[in-house]
């Protein structure tokens, strides 16, 4: 087993507090600049597994970060450079405490919703007769409230989300905008790979003088679906299942084993061979979505590597 990154203790020059999410860690720096480090933890269910990802944080960050640099020309973000595999270094930003989640297909959470009866998703009417991962008319937004550390993300309508206040109309026009056009972006480049983009989730920002921009990752395994195109029609009109490569077959494996993240489940215990299974899934992903090899970082001594290249950069 690799070394993996799980629990980082860094004390950056200039920082002036650490937030600690389910899989990035966070540091603000003085002079509005955020530091945000990409971990090998895995989440499902909202809950964070007991052991790493070996280079699953580097994944998540190059795939971020070569998105991002893909969509600026239609959406800004927060990105100013990238001085280590797993680091990404920004502009601080007030996060919208929403997630703006698009789904091209009804898979994962929808189609677990539709399937126990719901036809209507975040305020959004599910046309009747639909199974599972068939393709929606057009792409729906279904917006999430986001959950606080140790909670669940809860899907939350547009309409509550203006009547609660909770982001103003203005800005949720924008945030619509921008979600649909960096879904159609994303796909269009996942169709280039021979993929399709099945749904992602967007966080997005606004910066100290008010642009409003995204932030967090974007196009990666941990925030979207993705299914091979190959085989995709043919497949779904036999029934069968599709081949994708997202975190979906973590949640399938934990549901298998009787974890959904309910009161009162445990979760169960990964062997060494399965944890190697989901990284080679991992870098799967990426070498498919950017067409490029997987170099690995040298992880032998992780946390010093991190630390030395975040010095040097600042120090240049």
């Amino acid at each position: 087993m690799s070394n993996t990154l799980t629990n980082p203790q860094f004390k950056f020059p200039g920082q002036q507090n650490v937030y600690h999410g389910k899989v990035r860690e966070v540091y603000t720096l003085e002079n509005d600049v955020l530091l945000m480090i990409a971990t090998d933890r895995l989440s499902a269910f909202d809950v964070v597994m007991p052991k790493g990802i070996p280079y699953k944080g580097q994944i998540l960050n190059q795939i971020a970060t070569q998105m991002m640099r893909d969509t600026e020309d239609i959406v800004p973000n927060w990105l100013i450079a990238t001085p280590d595999p797993n680091v990404a270094i920004g502009y601080a930003c007030e996060p919208f405490k929403v997630e703006m989640v698009i789904r091209g297909y009804m898979s994962g959470h929808a189609a677990r919703e539709y399937h126990a009866g719901k036809r209507i998703l975040c305020g959004v009417a599910l046309p009747d007769g639909m199974i599972e991962n068939d393709k929606f008319p057009s792409p729906i937004i279904t917006p999430a409230t986001k959950a606080e550390a140790g909670d669940h993300d809860e899907d939350i309508s547009r309409e509550d989300i203006l009547k609660k206040g909770i982001v103003s109309e203005e800005d949720y026009l924008v945030l619509e905008d921008y979600t649909k056009k960096l879904f159609q972006r994303g796909s269009e480049i996942a169709a280039k790979r021979g993929l399709i983009l099945v749904d992602t989730k967007y966080e997005f920002g606004k910066t100290k003088e008010g642009k409003i921009v995204l932030i967090d990752e974007i196009h990666t395994p941990d925030s979207s679906r993705y299914f091979y195109a190959d085989g995709y029609k043919e497949r779904q009109d036999k029934g069968e299942s599709q081949k994708q490569l997202s975190k979906e077959f973590v949640r399938q494996w934990l549901i298998q084993n009787g974890f959904q993240g309910l009161e009162g489940q445990s979760v169960p215990e990964m062997s060494d061979a399965y944890i190697n299974v989901v990284s080679e899934r991992y870098i799967e992903l990426y070498e498919n979505i950017t067409g490029e090899t997987f170099v690995k970082a040298d992880v032998s001594e992780i946390d010093n590597r991190i630390e030395k290249n975040v010095q040097d950069y600042f120090s240049n």
